[in-house]
């Protein structure tokens, strides 16, 4: 019997529509790992990441067969033990678009309207305009990633009248964004952005690709956001274009270290918001990821067919 292992807790109604899919398969589902350990090394299919995954099922005579991941980055995942395994890996990507880019705005409106000086003003019980003046309306973004979260946030920022400048990998073109460039052309939008959003997945290829070079083509009252991931950035260059004033400031879900530690400039900054890496956070997560990602695949896959959502290109890392 095929064995399919849920490491997270999901709705009976979903339980009752994977079992409708798969009559036929065991399936253990529950997010404490005493109702999945001793599973993992039988399972076919198994959904959400977990590192015991890497230990019992990532080799030659693995039974594994596909990994739904719970996140939309797979980069903390053993990519080419998996490929070597033949194991199909789908990704999360696309559950996010709807509160990340909420908080993408939350970040960038608190920045221009100064509501992270005003709250620590509430806290003081202090009255002080704090030289607040800026808008965001008819001001130019650039958005570094544009996948379903880059999507999202275009569609925002035209309803703030904004100019909306697209960088990605193909430099394909894009409904809402009015010019699209690819990364090699980077540099050419940076000085253009009052506003600078990175929505990238790790790889290779963007590690440490923003630092100091990337921060002096910025405006000097351009504000830098960053929901992809620390590693994309080098911190230690953010950390000195922020004291010099190379930037105006910050809105900051991830870091290169996590959780970002205590002696952290980043948590002193009076330019910088700082969230706990929760930007993705909803209610309706676990809906997403099971109704629109794994539920289409999992019909596919019972009947031989192409996994036809989100599946990783090893090569590229997403």
């Amino acid at each position: 019997m095929s064995k399919l292992v849920i490491t997270q807790d999901i709705e009976q109604e979903h339980l009752n529509q994977i079992e409708s899919i798969i009559p036929n398969w065991e399936i253990v589902a529950g997010q404490d790992s005493s109702v999945w350990l001793e599973h993992l090394k039988d399972a076919e299919v198994i959904v959400g990441w977990k590192k015991e995954i890497a230990e019992q099922c990532i080799h030659s005579e693995s039974k594994l067969r596909w990994l739904q991941s719970w996140s939309a980055g797979v980069n903390n995942m053993p990519l080419d033990e998996m490929e070597k395994s033949n194991i199909l890996l789908t990704s999360a990507n696309g559950v996010h678009a709807y509160p990340i880019s909420e908080t993408i705005f939350a970040l960038m409106l608190g920045l221009t309207r100064k509501i992270h000086s005003y709250v620590r003003n509430q806290q003081e019980k202090k009255w002080h305009h704090s030289n607040m003046k800026l808008e965001i309306h008819e001001k130019t973004i650039g958005i570094v990633g544009v996948g379903h979260i880059g999507k999202e946030t275009a569609k925002i920022a035209k309803a703030f009248g904004m100019t909306v400048l697209g960088v990605r990998h193909s430099g394909r073109d894009e409904e809402f964004v009015d010019e699209m460039y690819t990364t090699d052309q980077l540099s050419e939008v940076l000085h253009r952005c009052d506003y600078v959003v990175l929505t990238l997945p790790l790889t290779e290829e963007t590690r440490h690709l923003f630092g100091a070079n990337e921060f002096r083509r910025m405006k000097s009252s351009a504000f830098f956001i960053n929901i992809g991931r620390g590693e994309i950035v080098v911190e230690e260059e953010l950390i000195e274009a922020l004291q010099s004033g190379e930037i105006a400031g910050a809105g900051l879900d991830v870091f290169t270290k996590e959780p970002l530690p205590e002696d952290s400039p980043l948590w002193d900054f009076e330019n910088v918001i700082v969230t706990p890496h929760t930007s993705g956070s909803t209610e309706h997560y676990a809906k997403r990821v099971i109704e629109d990602i794994f539920i289409p695949n999992l019909k596919s896959y019972a009947q031989g067919g192409v996994l036809p959502i989100n599946v990783v290109d090893y090569k590229k890392g997403y």
